[in-house]
C-alpha cells in the first residue's frame, strides 16, 4: 500500500492546472471569442494561464514556475517552436500568426533590468562579508538614544535604508538579531516590544520602494516601462520621488505603533557588536558602495551612463579586488532573478505576438475612465499581494496592465491617463501596491521572521497591516499623479 500522503495542491489543483492548459492550448482559436486572435495568441493565453495558477497555487517554487514558463513559450510561440507547431508562408512569416523570437526571450535572462538586480545582490553580498552592513547598523542607529519611542523611530528608518539596498529578508533576520536580546528584557506586559518587533517587517516593506532595487516589483516594473514601452526611469529619478514617500510612509507607522503599543520601559540600550576588520576590502566596499550610489542618483546627462551601467561597477571592482570569490556567487539570490526574467519574457511574449493589441482591441479601454483602471488595479494588486509572492504578483499583473498602457494610446482613456502620471502612474502604482501589502505573516517573509518572535498576534499584524496599506495606497498613487516620473 502508499504511504504518499494526499494532497490538494498535488493531486487537485496541479492535475486541474494542467488539464485547463492543455484545453485552452488546443482549444480552436475561434472559441475564445476574440476577434483577430491568431493560434499563436492563443498558446500564449494558455500559457499565460499556466503561470498565473502555478504562481497561485505554488505547486512548485515560483522560480521555476517562471523558468517553465520561459521554456514553454519558446518552444511553442517563437520562432524557434518545434516544427509541427509551426507552418511557414511562402511569403514569409507563418500560417499561425505572428511570433516572438526566441533571442528575444532567451535575452529576458541577461537584460538591463536583471544586470540592475543583481548589481544590488552584489553589493549586499559584498557589504555583509565584510561586515559594512553591522557597521552602519551600529551607526545609524547611535543618534537615536535610549529613549524607547526614538529607539522605535531608528528601528525604522534603519531598516527602511537597508532594505532600499538588500533584500527585505535579509535586513529582517539582521535587525531581528540585534533587537532580541533588547525584547527579552522589556517588561513582560508592556505593549512596546510588540510594536518594536512590528517595526522590522513594516521598515522592511516600506524601505523597498525607495530604490529601483528595492523590491523585485520595482524592478520589473521598471524592465515593462523600458523594455515595451520604451520610457527609462532613472535611479535618480525614482529616488527623488520615492525616498521622500518613504520617509512619511514611516512616520506615520512610527504613530501607529505608539498608538497601538505604547511603551512602559523608561530606556532601551541596543548592543550591535560590530567584528568588522578595517581592513583594504572594508574600504573598498564602503568606497565602491558610495561611489555607486552617487553615480545612481547623479542624471544620466551628465555622466553618460544609465543605471545598468553603473549596476556592473561593483561586480567588476569586487572580483578585481579579490572581495567577490567564485563561492559568493551561490550567495547571489538567483531564483529572485529566474522569477524577474520569467515574468519579463511573458510580457514579451504579449506583445511581440501582438496578443496585446488583441486583446485591448477587444474591450472598450477607451470608454473607461483612467482613475477608475488605476484604483482598480491598485486594489486587485494589494489584495493579492496579501496572500501571494509580491514578486508572483507583479509579474501576473503588470503584462495585463502594460497591455492595457498600449491599448489606452490614442483612446480617450489614454488622454485622462496622462492628465493623472501616465502609464507609469499605472505600472509603477502596481509595484507599490504590492510592496504595501503586508497584512499576514504569510504576505512577506519579514513577516514571518517578525511572527516567529512569538510576540505578534496575527491580529495585531493584521490591524497595523491595514492601516499602513490604505494610507500607502492612497499616498503612493497621488505622490504618481501629482508628482509624476
Amino acid at each position: 500500500m502508499s504511504n504518499t500522503k494526499f494532497s490538494v495542491k498535488y493531486h487537485v489543483l496541479l492535475p486541474l492546472v494542467l488539464l485547463l492548459t492543455v484545453l485552452l492550448f488546443f482549444m480552436p482559436a475561434e472559441w475564445f471569442g476574440i476577434e483577430g486572435l491568431t493560434v499563436v495568441q492563443k498558446r500564449t493565453i494558455a500559457i499565460f494561464i499556466f503561470a498565473a495558477m502555478m504562481w497561485i497555487i505554488e505547486a512548485v517554487p515560483a522560480w521555476a514556475t517562471s523558468i517553465i514558463t520561459m521554456v514553454l513559450l519558446i518552444f511553442t510561440v517563437s520562432n524557434g517552436a518545434l516544427a509541427p507547431l509551426l507552418t511557414k508562408l511562402p511569403e514569409g512569416g507563418f500560417a499561425e500568426g505572428a511570433v516572438v523570437g526566441y533571442k528575444d526571450l532567451m535575452a529576458s535572462f541577461a537584460s538591463p533590468t536583471i544586470m540592475l538586480f543583481m548589481g544590488g545582490f552584489v553589493l549586499a553580498i559584498a557589504a555583509t562579508k565584510v561586515g559594512l552592513d553591522v557597521f552602519l547598523a551600529k551607526v545609524l542607529l547611535k543618534p537615536f538614544g535610549t529613549n524607547p519611542k526614538t529607539v522605535l523611530l531608528g528601528i525604522l528608518f534603519v531598516v527602511a535604508f537597508f532594505s532600499m539596498f538588500m533584500s527585505n529578508t535579509a535586513t529582517a533576520a539582521m535587525m531581528l538579531a540585534f533587537l532580541a536580546p533588547v525584547l527579552k528584557t522589556l517588561p513582560a506586559d508592556g505593549k512596546g516590544k510588540i510594536g518594536l518587533a512590528l517595526a522590522i517587517p513594516i521598515g522592511a516593506n516600506i524601505g523597498g520602494i525607495g530604490t529601483p532595487i528595492g523590491t523585485p516589483p520595482n524592478v520589473i516594473a521598471l524592465g515593462y516601462l523600458k523594455e515595451q514601452l520604451g520610457i527609462d526611469v532613472g535611479f535618480g529619478t525614482w529616488c527623488i520621488r520615492m525616498v521622500p514617500f518613504v520617509i512619511v510612509l514611516l512616520l506615520i507607522a512610527w504613530a501607529v505603533l505608539l498608538l497601538f503599543f505604547p511603551f512602559k520601559a523608561k530606556s532601551i540600550e541596543l548592543k550591535i557588536e560590530s567584528n568588522a576588520k578595517r581592513d583594504s576590502k572594508f574600504w573598498v566596499v564602503a568606497v565602491t558602495f558610495i561611489v555607486t550610489i552617487l553615480l545612481w542618483l547623479i542624471p544620466e546627462s551628465i555622466t553618460n551612463l544609465n543605471s545598468y551601467e553603473v549596476a556592473l561597477i561593483p561586480f567588476a571592482v569586487f572580483v578585481a579586488t579579490g572581495v567577490f570569490k567564485k563561492s559568493d556567487f551561490a550567495e547571489i539570490n538567483w531564483d529572485v532573478l529566474w522569477m524577474v526574467a520569467g515574468g519579463l519574457a511573458l510580457g514579451t511574449a504579449l506583445m511581440k505576438t501582438g496578443l496585446a493589441n488583441t486583446i485591448v482591441g477587444a474591450i472598450p479601454f477607451g470608454a473607461m475612465p483612467a482613475l477608475a483602471v488605476l484604483i482598480v488595479s491598485g486594489i486587485v494588486g494589494y489584495a493579492i499581494s496579501n496572500f501571494l509572492s509580491h514578486t508572483s504578483a507583479a509579474n501576473l499583473l503588470l503584462p495585463i496592465l502594460t497591455a492595457i498602457a498600449v491599448g489606452a494610446a490614442g483612446t480617450a482613456m489614454g488622454a485622462q491617463l496622462n492628465n493623472l502620471g501616465g502609464v507609469q502612474a499605472l505600472l509603477i502604482g502596481l509595484a507599490i501596491s504590492t510592496s504595501v501589502a503586508m497584512i499576514l505573516p504569510i504576505s512577506t517573509p519579514p513577516n514571518a521572521i517578525a511572527s516567529s518572535t512569538g510576540l505578534v498576534e496575527t491580529k495585531d499584524m493584521a490591524k497595523v497591516g491595514i492601516i499602513m496599506g490604505v494610507v500607502g495606497l492612497i499616498l503612493g498613487y497621488a505622490v504618481l499623479i501629482l508628482i509624476g516620473f
